[in-house]
């Protein structure tokens, strides 16, 4: 790591969080929580160490502007708009969507650390990928440094694979939600060959599989342990959730006092739970849960929702 951002984005201490309860107990099951959440004030969970080599390469290669993509409530948009105002850059987010007059906290945020938004229709908004699309782009604002949506790419998976030390291989499984997918290419490639990591997955459907397995093959990513991707505990598919989701995750919170996100961690700890009560872990079997942030959202989803979920 580089010395600027030793200094500029210096991480929290982060703490691997021990659950006791009932159920886990009388399952013979432990389970802890590694609180990503906590790594940064700003720049938080998963995306620290999705922006942190991205950063570097950044400024390696002169840029002074970075430019990325994102939803109105994007912790992807918020993270790096706070990086960027700490390590000196000037940052554009280009917004899924039509502009609103009233700029949710996700994005009001983004604004106040400097962030230019660009608003674009959503079917403008398919061709992010898109090399044509991409260098209109540059001819609008210039050159830039881009980073994907989603901050998934090579050197964001070299950085979610430092999520996991030697310390580490204690445990026998490893969870983690999926979006993008870096984050869980990260831990496949630092997990042992006695370790089991399981996705779950946010998005709606079953081309998330080959998604993954796409992303790994592209990285030359060939796991030592077991990966599984469980696609049934997304309900309804990304930004959908329900009552029952939001019961659990207040009761989660009451007996830990670990807020989740209703958008990817919520239903990764939904998800576990309802794998331990159906015993689909050993009585032995030892849990590293990995928190990936994203509670900046819940403000912005508390209030279009009119939903009271804990941060």
């Amino acid at each position: 790591m580089q010395e600027y951002w030793k200094t500029l984005l210096l991480p929290n201490p982060i703490s691997t969080q021990e659950i006791q309860l009932p159920l886990l107990e009388e399952k013979g099951i432990s389970l802890a929580v590694r609180r990503l959440d906590q790594v940064h004030d700003l720049v938080s969970g998963n995306k620290f160490y999705k922006l942190k080599y991205n950063m570097e390469e950044a400024k390696k290669k002169g840029f002074s502007t970075l430019l990325t993509f994102g939803g109105a409530f994007s912790n992807h948009i918020h993270a790096t708009a706070a990086a960027a105002r700490l390590e000196g850059f000037k940052s554009i987010g280009i917004i899924r969507g039509e502009e609103i007059i009233s700029l949710n906290p996700t994005l009001s945020f983004a604004k106040s650390e400097g962030m230019q938004l660009e608003f674009i229709s959503r079917e403008d908004y398919r061709k992010k990928s898109c090399d044509s699309f991409v260098e209109k782009l540059k001819e609008k604002f210039g050159d830039f440094y881009l980073i994907p949506e989603g901050g998934t790419n090579a050197l964001a998976i070299a950085g979610t694979k430092e999520i996991l030390s030697e310390v580490d291989s204690y445990y026998s499984h490893i969870t983690c939600s999926i979006g993008t997918g870096g984050t869980f290419a990260g831990l496949a490639e630092s997990i042992h060959s006695d370790q089991n990591l399981l996705g779950f997955s946010s998005l709606k459907g079953d081309f998330i599989h080959s998604e993954i397995n796409n992303l790994l093959l592209e990285n030359q990513i060939y796991p030592k342990g077991k990966y599984s991707i469980f696609d049934n505990y997304h309900f309804g598919g990304y930004g959908k959730s329900d009552s029952k989701l939001f019961d659990f995750m207040q009761w989660f919170y009451a007996q830990t006092q670990i807020p989740l996100d209703p958008i990817y961690t919520g239903k990764m700890m939904f998800g576990i739970f309802d794998l331990v009560r159906k015993d689909f872990f050993q009585k032995g079997s030892s849990i590293l849960a990995i928190h990936s942030g994203g509670l900046q959202g819940i403000a912005g989803f508390n209030q279009r929702m009119g939903t009271k979920l804990p941060v």
